[in-house]
Formats: structure tokens, sequence, C-alpha cells
């Protein structure tokens, strides 16, 4: 049986154990984490939060990560400004982006999700309204969500992934985790 981690991961937490080449210290998986023998399957940028899954099985590794598979990876999306049907229409019909055109998207407005509060706050402005977003890709590019929602003039300012696959995050609060089996 393979071993899944299924770990919360806090905004500002590098995905990888250890942080080579930086100056300054940042918080890294093996804060949270004291494990040895898994490795994160995939990555969730520094600035976004969420759900992270980390596995002893390079196949299982493998299937969570690798695009080919398509599994499902559905994040929660503030995003700036107040997008319209034909604007998430364009999500759903997939982005053109420097690196080519996104697969489609399953894409809803939701209300705002009760969630934890990030640290630090994001910014607020007054004259700016902000909006939420539920997003589903089934691949894998780099800042992806955030790369989409700005080509269609709105940017993101929060970005929790919620679930990979069946797995999710309910229940696992930030910089916790839950040990599970394949």
């Amino acid at each position: 049986m393979a071993r899944l981690i299924v770990f919360n991961k806090p905004y500002g937490v590098l995905s990888q154990f250890t942080d080579r080449g930086s100056e300054a210290e940042r918080a890294t998986l093996s804060d949270f984490i004291d494990l040895k023998g898994v490795y994160p399957a995939g990555r969730l940028d520094r600035d976004s939060e969420g759900l992270l899954l980390l596995c002893d099985d390079g196949r299982l590794q493998a299937r969570i990560s690798d695009p080919k598979f398509k599994m499902p990876k559905t994040y929660l999306v503030q995003v700036e400004g107040d997008p319209q049907e034909q604007d998430l229409d364009r999500l759903k019909e997939g982005v053109s982006l420097k690196d080519g055109l996104t697969r489609p998207a399953d894409v809803e407005r939701i209300d705002a999700p009760d969630l934890w509060p990030r640290n630090p706050p994001i910014r607020e402005r007054k004259t700016v309204p902000d909006s939420w977003l539920r997003i589903t890709i089934r691949e894998g590019r780099n800042r992806q969500v955030r790369r989409m929602t700005a080509a269609i003039g709105f940017p993101t300012l929060r970005l929790v992934r919620w679930s990979i696959g069946d797995w999710m995050l309910d229940g696992i609060a930030p910089g916790q985790w839950r040990d599970t089996t394949q």
C-alpha cells in the first residue's frame, strides 16, 4: 500500500522540503511534516494555499501530477472585479496563454467560502469589488489558474486548492496533515 499525505499548505510555504539558493530563510514542508520517504505529487506555488498531496509511491505520484492523466484539480479563487457569464465562458472554452491554449475549465461563481484567514491578508480596495470562483482544471501548467484569470481581465487575489481527484481539504487546518493509504 502506498502512503499518501493530505496536507493543507499555508500561504508562503514552499512545496519542497529544503530551500536551496535563497539567502532569506523561507518556510518549507519540513517545517510541518517530519516524515521520511514522502515527496510532493505536483506543486503549489508559494503564494497559493491549500491541498498538497505527498506520497511514497512514484507511480501514484505520476498519476496525480502528470497532465496526461487529466486528474481534476479544483481551486477556490478570489478575483479582483466582477466577472460576468461571458467572461467565465472564456475560461470554459479554454484561454490562450503564452504557452498555448488551455484545456476547457469548469467554472462557476460562488459565495465567499468559509475559509481560514490568510496571513498576510489580501489587499482590499474599497473602490474595486472582488468575487469568488470555483475553477476545476485538468492540466497543471506553471501558475495556470492565476494566468487564466488574468487573461480574462480579473487578477487572482487569493488561490486555495480545495481538491485533487477525490482527495479534499475538508477538516484539515492550514499547516496540518492527514495520513491515508491507497
